[in-house]
């Protein structure tokens, strides 16, 4: 009797364990899984790299753009206080910190606006332009924003009944 319960307990046991197969699969779909995470949290790290160099180009522009508002209208043009190119880095450095990181090229344009059709007014606006450049990892960005800019300000400008 014992030896025909050791031999249903054993037979039990086999019954039980894995083939190789089964765990050559499981494996299999172990590293398919891995495989697609680590793919997964690599493009993620990309993404959130462009977001933040775009993001920097923007605050740039902007930077850009209001140092110009405070300009008069004689100074727009000034190419000594509003130079036609800038450049700035992604990290503008702080104290003791130099600057580092991409460079952002900047080209300000300031011209005169074609505005059809033609309104009396149009001598005294001009279209400001701030475009930024900067390469990452091989491929070129550009970003650009445009505004008007009115020689007595918006409010003489705005109808009003």
């Amino acid at each position: 009797m014992k030896t025909g319960l050791f031999v249903s307990q054993r037979a039990c046991r086999c019954a039980l364990a894995f083939t190789l197969t089964e765990v050559v699969v499981a494996v299999l779909v172990v590293a398919i899984v891995f495989v697609s995470l680590y793919a997964g949290i690599i493009f993620s790290f990309g993404v959130t790299k462009s977001e933040r160099e775009d993001l920097r180009a923007t605050q740039v522009m902007l930077q850009q753009m209001e140092g110009i508002r405070l300009f008069n209208w004689h100074q727009i043009t000034d190419t000594n206080l509003n130079p036609p190119e800038f450049y700035e880095r992604y990290f503008p450095g702080s104290a003791g910190v130099p600057p580092s990181g991409l460079t952002y090229t900047g080209n300000v344009v300031v011209g005169p606006v074609t505005l059809s059709p033609t309104t009396t007014y149009a001598t005294n606006i001009q279209q400001l332009t701030v475009t930024v450049q900067w390469s990452s990892d091989g491929v070129p960005h550009t970003r650009s924003i445009n505004t008007y800019i009115a020689r007595d300000g918006i409010q003489n400008y705005v109808y009003t009944y």
